[in-house]
């Protein structure tokens, strides 16, 4: 059977498959850790689950408007006004199928054919996928360590072009765990506005920040930087609600109109039962997430300060999200039994089959020196699962 070319040009996402491998060997009685997957290892508080049971006892089982109801386009607009300083309408508004349904929405809408999409490197695993499953180019930019993993303008500059339609920018970020001040997103809002291309604004872990840093959206910053910014967030990470599949795109009015079109003729509507919990989640106690956040600071300084005290690996300490992600170098060009080292893959197969403890190669986000950790599980696992680490290293010669 021939495949289209699109769809021959891409895989599956890597932090998936690997999270499927580790599921499978436990499966098979294996004892594994997993710092694989980015999902809290939290419940979904009672009362969010409550308000979705009660929608099926309710009867409100059946197909909703097809960018969200009346309700949650409300706690939706409340929220950003709160909480962002943003004033959106509702036809400026749409809910889908998770963040990620909701950034595939945008590559839909947005992207075409030719289009080059700025994408800072370290990326999330999906993002040049989707572009390229919609016939743009991502052009990617290298940061480093120097600069926090951040763009500069100067960087940005320099990769500007006729065709540059947009820029993808993830803060807090996935993989690195860090985030843009407000100083750097002027920088790069004043960039957009001057040359016009968007920004897709991926804010998904805007709530799990630590250290006092105070999350700042890019589309605060004026009508100018607004109209040209898609904001993207959701319910999965902050409410610990990844399987309920709730997302939302803020942007605007034509741009969300288009993706309402084509969310029409691919999935229709979120899940009715899972809208109803979102507006609990959002008008409800907010308080689980302050709980949540002790929680994960706590292992991210455990995770940092480890990481650094083993040989060879350097880490720098995450601001945001739940991820660390060290440079793991070193090690490579070193033997276990015969087997060369000689990539982050590498020595993702070796920790896996070794340590029995899964973590992500950073060839997955656009930079081979590095591996991913997710914090996001039981301290106990993260002390267990360190030490098997560093055991593992410790044999390589």
């Amino acid at each position: 059977m021939r495949f289209s070319k699109k769809t021959n040009a891409i895989g599956p996402s890597p932090t998936l498959a690997i999270d499927a491998k580790a599921k499978s060997l436990k499966a098979g009685g294996v004892d594994i850790i997993s710092f694989g997957v980015g999902e809290p290892d939290f419940d979904t508080p009672q009362n969010i689950k409550e308000a979705a049971i009660k929608a099926i006892r309710d009867g409100f089982t059946k197909y909703t408007p097809v960018a969200g109801i009346e309700d949650l386009k409300s706690a939706i607009i409340d929220k950003l006004k709160k909480e962002n300083g943003l004033d959106y309408e509702k036809n400026e508004i749409i809910v889908s199928c998770g963040a990620k349904h909701s950034l595939y929405n945008v590559a839909e809408a947005l992207y075409d054919v030719g289009d080059e999409i700025l994408l800072p490197s370290p990326y999330w695993v999906s993002y040049p996928d989707q572009i390229m499953l919609n016939s743009a180019v991502p052009v990617i930019i290298k940061t480093d360590e120097k600069n926090s993993f951040k763009i500069t303008p100067e960087l940005l500059k320099a990769h500007l072009s006729k065709k540059t339609k947009a820029l993808i920018l993830n803060s807090p970020s996935n993989p690195t765990g860090l985030a843009y001040d407000k100083k750097s997103l002027e920088a790069i809002a004043e960039l957009a506005v001057k040359h016009d291309f968007y920004i897709v604004s991926d804010e998904i872990y805007e709530k799990l920040v630590y250290d006092g840093f105070e999350h700042i959206s890019i589309a605060s910053f004026g009508d100018e930087i607004k109209k040209r910014t898609i904001v993207i967030n959701g319910l999965s990470k902050s409410f610990a609600m990844t399987g309920w599949r709730i997302g939302f795109a803020a942007g605007p009015k034509d741009i969300i109109e288009a993706m309402t079109n084509i969310q029409s003729q691919s999935t229709s509507n979120p899940a009715s039962i899972s809208q109803k919990a979102a507006v609990e989640a959002y008008r409800g106690p907010q308080d689980f997430i302050h709980t949540m956040n002790i929680e994960f600071d706590k292992r991210r300084l455990y995770m940092f300060e480890r990481l650094n005290k083993m040989k060879g690996v350097s880490c720098i300490r995450p601001v945001g999200a739940f991820y660390a992600f060290p440079d793991v170098s070193y090690y490579f060009d070193k033997n276990f039994k015969g087997s060369r080292i000689n990539s982050s893959m590498d020595l993702t197969s070796y920790l896996l089959e070794e340590a029995k403890v899964a973590v992500v190669p950073g060839s997955a986000f656009g930079d081979d020196r590095y591996i991913r950790l997710s914090y996001a599980t039981s301290m106990t696992n993260i002390e267990k699962g360190l030490d098997r680490i560093e055991d593992a290293l410790s044999k390589l010669q």
